[in-house]
Order: C-alpha cells, then structure tokens, then sequence
C-alpha cells in the first residue's frame, strides 16, 4: 500500500519540522501543492527540506523546479495537460533530461478513469472518495463502481478526500493502489502523530507500506 502525504495548500505552523519528521518515520512520496506559491517561493520551501529527502517529493506546479532539485516527479493538472505549445515544450525537456521521473495526475469522476490517457501515469488520484474530514466534499462513489474501475482500468489508483486511519482497512478492502492523506494530518494538532496512527493501523492489518 502506498502511503502519500499531500502538503497544504496554505504553510501550516511547523510544516517543515512535521513534514521532516515524517521524513525520517519512512514517507517515501510527498505531494508538494502550493497552488499561490510563485517559481521563487517554491524554491525557498523545497531548499528549507533536508537534501536526503528532496528526491521524494512530487510538485504540482512550477515543474522545471523538478529538474532543478532532481525531486521524485511532476503532477500533472488539467491546465497542464491541454494541448498547447508550452505544455508541450515542457514535457519534451522533462523527458529528455530527467525520463526517470515519475508522472502523476488526478480524477474525480470514475468515467475519466476509463478514458485513453496520451500520457502514462505512474499512479493516478481518485476523489473525494470518502466524505472528507472537513465536510467540504461529499463522495458520490459506490462501492462496486470503485471496485470495477480498479480492475477494468487497470490504472494504479490512489484513494483521497476523508481519508485517515479508520479507512485503512476498507480502502485495502476496496483495491486501491495506495491512499492519500491531506486534511486529516494537517488540519490536526499533531500531523505527525496522525501519520503514524496509519502506519500503525496498515502494519496490524499486515499490509506492506511503501
């Protein structure tokens, strides 16, 4: 099971330290959306991380940022992926210079998930599946529908929106390829503590975290 960690929007108090510290208790993929932040103070946040850990970020925005610090790869939005010039520019000089990098984008809709993709994803996001931690969203998937899009498609997908420990096990239940935290750590007192309270839960349903 995939574990990732989505950043804030906005800076949270103490992100780098948290962020850091989950680091160092074995996150292996961070989702760096910042989507205000200019070129320069993306620069700023993605220097303020330990270099040991800059290969496991992903950015959403700003993406020649991603060459610059060899992070881990791109998101791609909807803006990022219409078919302009500029787009198309970009992406030729990611493939020639970093073709390692991994390649990720979102869907809220199970219909686009069976749509054919000019670009191949290393993993794709699926939301909000669960009514989500804030109420913000309402999740308006059936179970079966998850179930067959996972086999039909498959596409290694990613489960976010409501997602925290006590979805663990129905998320494994389900099939999905991983799970995305977001409000559920940085909207808590102690986003680190929130992140270990998944890790624990995937070890007692035996379930291997990467």
């Amino acid at each position: 099971m995939k574990v990732i960690v989505i950043s804030p929007s906005k800076i949270k108090e103490e992100e780098i330290k948290n962020l850091t510290l989950m680091f160092e208790a074995g996150l292996e993929s961070y989702h760096l959306r910042k989507p205000k932040f200019s070129t320069q103070q993306l620069k700023e946040y993605i220097e303020k991380i330990p270099k040991q850990f800059r290969n496991r970020i992903v950015i959403h925005s700003h993406h020649n940022l991603a060459r610059k610090y060899d992070l881990q790869g791109v998101h791609y939005t909807k803006k990022h992926l219409e078919p302009t010039f500029r787009n198309w520019w970009r992406e030729k000089l990611l493939h020639i210079t970093t073709s390692h990098f991994i390649k990720t984008t979102s869907h809220g809709k199970l219909s686009s998930l069976y749509e054919e993709e000019e670009m191949k994803f290393d993993y794709v996001f699926l939301s909000p599946i669960f009514d989500t931690i804030t109420g913000k969203y309402q999740s308006g998937f059936y179970e079966d529908s998850i179930i067959a899009a996972i086999q039909k498609t498959g596409k290694k997908i990613i489960a976010r929106g409501g997602v925290d420990a006590t979805r663990v096990e129905k998320i494994n239940e389900l099939g999905f390829y991983g799970m995305a935290l977001y409000s559920s750590l940085w909207d808590r007192e102690s986003p680190v503590e929130e992140y270990l309270k998944v890790i624990h839960r995937c070890k007692e349903l035996g379930i291997h975290v990467e």
